[in-house]
């Protein structure tokens, strides 16, 4: 049996993150909840086969398009899905340090400085309550950080994520306990620059 959507490889190995991210963590987040979501999203659009049709972020950015009885299960799950295919590709092994490119400098353009971003993504990501997402997205010329609920993506508002770190306690929990700040500026040392010069790009389109 085809399904529409399939739970994509981990560009790297479970271990490769360490010790910014546990293997551990790794293991679960990729292969179970990022799993989960892709099962639940399948299991929606089998109920509606022409969704499958469609990307997940193209039902994302229309969700007032979909039917009203599966419309909860895709902003949830095709959100899970589609920011967690994001996460693993924004990450990599020996990443971090300074942003390099056109992302460098629109961060120095809009933050003053790469520390002045840190600190408001950090600060708005930490008070993000219960589960959801910090982001960078590109909003009227302008780099801006925002926070989201639960699996919900910039797309549906119109915005295309340039950047995001998931703050749901699987993400960090078996590592850092309850102290998500400790994991948020350990997070940074994973960033991979070339893709979110890529996503920038993207997003100024």
């Amino acid at each position: 049996m085809t399904v529409a959507y399939e739970l994509p490889p981990l560009p790297y190995d479970y271990a490769a993150l360490e010790p910014s991210i546990d293997e551990a963590t790794m293991k679960l987040h990729h292969d179970k909840h990022h799993q989960a979501y892709v099962t639940n999203l399948n299991g929606a659009v089998e109920k509606h086969p022409e969704l499958g049709k469609k990307s997940p972020e193209d039902l994302l950015k229309d969700l007032a398009s979909v039917p009203d009885d599966v419309r909860k299960v895709v902003q949830n799950n095709g959100g899970g899905h589609v920011n967690h295919t994001m996460f693993w590709q924004i990450m990599k092994p020996k990443g971090g340090g300074e942003p390099t490119g056109e992302i460098a400098a629109q961060i120095k353009a809009d933050f003053g400085s790469f520390e002045d971003f840190k600190k408001q993504f950090n600060e708005a990501t930490a008070k993000q309550f219960g589960s959801g997402w910090g982001w960078l997205i590109f909003d009227g010329g302008k780099l801006k950080v925002v926070t989201t609920a639960n699996q919900d993506n910039p797309i549906s508002q119109g915005h295309y994520p340039i950047l995001g770190n998931d703050v749901w306690e699987h993400a960090y929990y078996l590592k850092y306990q309850n102290k998500r700040p400790d994991y948020l500026a350990a997070w940074w040392n994973t960033v991979n620059w070339d893709e979110v010069n890529k996503r920038f790009a993207t997003a100024k389109k």
